[in-house]
């Protein structure tokens, strides 16, 4: 009996040494976001476009594969008639054998090339820069570390600017189709999972 208190007490000590020791170990936090979507050939703004960020942790028990990587929340927005759209801060409380891994973003509107994977700038963007990018606020220019053929670079940016290339053809579409996230259905995604169910409009144009 004895014994078994000194090992819990030693775990509250070690849980409340290590969760000072590393700052946000136990508090989840990510600035507000904000961007805006364009036409990359009119330049005109985006409306109604589905904007997903997903907030990710990252495990530190580690077994044969070491730690890994996992969802803990989503949020999606429509753009506005400006083609701009915003994600206020965020912040809830994750397990102490967890820390904070950087957001992501999914951008969609049937009839035009999505983001991350078909849009016409930003280009090349790793997840530190791509959350910086979101957090900039609107317009202002700079450079950002992103990977241009293979090799990591510093790459040109205007913050926040997104700019989709409109589907011409069935084969553009048929390439750029999108996916939801895995492990999340209609019912926290409902924004995003209509427009994919949209997409098959598209497809025959």
């Amino acid at each position: 009996m004895k014994n078994a208190l000194i090992i819990f007490l030693l775990t509250i000590i070690f849980i409340l040494n290590a969760s000072i020791s590393y700052a946000g170990w136990l508090v989840y936090h990510k600035p507000e976001f904000k961007g805006k979507v364009i036409d990359a050939e009119t330049k005109e703004p985006i409306e109604g476009a589905v904007v997903v960020v997903v907030y990710k942790k990252h495990s530190l028990i580690s077994g044969p594969g070491g730690g890994y990587t996992s969802v803990i929340n989503v949020k999606e927005a429509l753009t506005d008639k400006k083609g701009e759209f915003y994600f206020p801060s965020y912040s809830t409380v994750i397990q102490p054998n967890s820390i904070e891994d950087y957001a992501e973003f999914i951008i969609y509107k049937p009839g035009y090339g999505s983001y991350p994977n078909y849009q016409m700038t930003p280009l090349g963007l790793n997840a530190p820069s791509e959350e910086i990018f979101f957090s900039k606020g609107i317009g202002s220019t700079g450079e950002l570390e992103g990977l241009v053929q293979r090799k990591i670079e510093m790459i040109k940016v205007t913050f926040g600017l997104v700019e989709l290339p409109k589907l011409k053809t069935r084969e553009e579409r048929l390439k750029a189709r999108m996916i939801g996230v895995t492990g999340y259905t209609s019912k926290e995604l409902p924004l995003l999972y209509r427009a994919i169910g949209e997409k098959d409009n598209f497809l025959y144009k």
